[in-house]
């Protein structure tokens, strides 16, 4: 690996992966996301957003401003039909046949052609459409429980508006969000006994923490929103070589998110490191992620280091697509410290995005080209790694 500097001797801190708003965010602002992370000591940041991308102008600005490296990805979600009809659970514990896919290092991704807009906007339409059906059904359901709370779809995009500062049609909703809106309407109307009697009812018994914001909100979630729950609203998803194209479309590297010891148990698709390489390698994924908050550190260390030896690119972050502020360095499980040989990788696997994201953005070949394919420009998988990890390593002055 042409990056090796452990975490505790040579600390470069760095995270690859949050949601900023208008996503579903521990953060109020980008202001506030990049003044923590360089709080932190942070010297990159990469951005996953869904569905649009007009925040990453502010992020970039204020990312330069404060000496950090800016990264543009994106997330997306597609259904493989026939893993879901032989019941695979890839990275959704929930789903099968659910996969997250996300692109790294977007180096066209505010400027994208044509092809690559039609592909966008029919995921946006699909999640929207289905967003504000849910909507519907929300209302409907707390109706039925006496609670007339006369929300709407722009109501809610005005509420997320007026908190994060924001354009409207920067706006594409999330299911957290609908949460947090029927949530906030509830406390505004209700309070005390009154509240819990009316949550009892919504919910069909009690609510265990009425008066807790975030509880109210993952008990909507739970008991009103999942799949066979009165408000649940079917899920349209985009097939594989769709989702798998608009990365590509929008310049970035196709990048397996990976739960790991996240799902209990393991998704069947991941269950074996092994048989996992060969799957996402067959699909042309040549890059990996984990969210380390939700591995134990001996699961991460098997999970990133096979990646790695199989000539895969492996980043690490955080999401914060909840509303704890956990800090943006990353963790393991409990709070443990990454271990250094896994920071090593990460850092490695940041640097090569950032240089890919350079070179697309410049006009020039990256780590992989827009049919997916490798660059053939290096003789094996660890040379290709090398240099681009070298091209970011020099980016972040390291």
């Amino acid at each position: 690996m042409a990056l090796t500097a452990s975490a505790s001797h040579n600390p470069v801190r760095l995270n690859a992966h949050i949601h900023l708003p208008p996503n579903f965010s521990a953060f109020e602002t980008v202001a506030q996301a990049v003044r923590l992370a360089a709080d932190e000591g942070l010297c990159l940041l990469g951005a996953s957003n869904y569905y649009d991308y007009s925040v990453y102008a502010e992020f970039a600005d204020r990312c330069r401003a404060a000496g950090i490296l800016p990264l543009f990805g994106l997330e997306t979600i597609a259904l493989l039909e026939d893993l879901r009809d032989a019941g695979i659970k890839i990275n959704d514990p929930g789903n099968p046949g659910k996969l997250y896919l996300c692109g790294k290092g977007a180096g066209k991704i505010q400027a994208p052609d044509s092809a690559t807009r039609v592909l966008l906007d029919t995921v946006r339409r699909n999640d929207s459409a289905r967003m504000s059906a849910m909507i519907f059904r929300l209302s409907e359901v707390c109706a039925a429980a006496g609670i007339e709370l006369g929300l709407s779809e722009s109501i809610i995009v005005e509420r997320i508006v007026a908190r994060h500062g924001c354009a409207p049609e920067w706006v594409y909703l999330q299911e957290r969000h609908l949460a947090q809106a029927f949530q906030e309407a509830i406390f505004e109307a209700l309070s005390g006994a009154e509240r819990a009697a009316a949550l009892e009812r919504l919910f069909g018994s009690p609510a265990k923490r009425p008066d807790d914001a975030v509880a109210v909100q993952n008990d909507l979630r739970s008991h009103l929103m999942k799949a066979g729950k009165p408000a649940f609203v079917t899920e349209t998803f985009v097939g594989f070589e769709h989702a798998y194209r608009l990365i590509l479309g929008l310049g970035a590297i196709p990048c397996y998110p990976t739960l790991a010891d996240g799902a209990n148990p393991i998704c069947s698709f991941e269950a074996s490191v092994d048989d996992l390489i060969r799957s996402i390698r067959a699909r042309g994924i040549h890059c990996a992620e984990l969210i380390p908050i939700r591995n134990r550190p001996d699961v991460l260390t098997e999970y990133v280091c096979a990646l790695r030896r199989a000539g895969l690119v492996v980043t690490g972050g955080t999401e914060h697509n909840t509303l704890d502020l956990i800090p943006l360095e990353p963790r393991c499980l409990g709070g443990e410290a990454v271990p250094d040989e896994v920071q090593a990788i990460f850092l490695e696997g940041a640097c090569v995005v950032a240089a890919h994201q350079q070179r697309v953005a410049e006009g020039r070949p990256g780590f992989v080209a827009t049919d997916g394919a490798l660059n053939p420009d290096y003789p094996t998988d660890e040379a290709r790694i090398a240099a681009f990890a070298a091209e970011g390593a020099a980016q972040l002055r390291l």
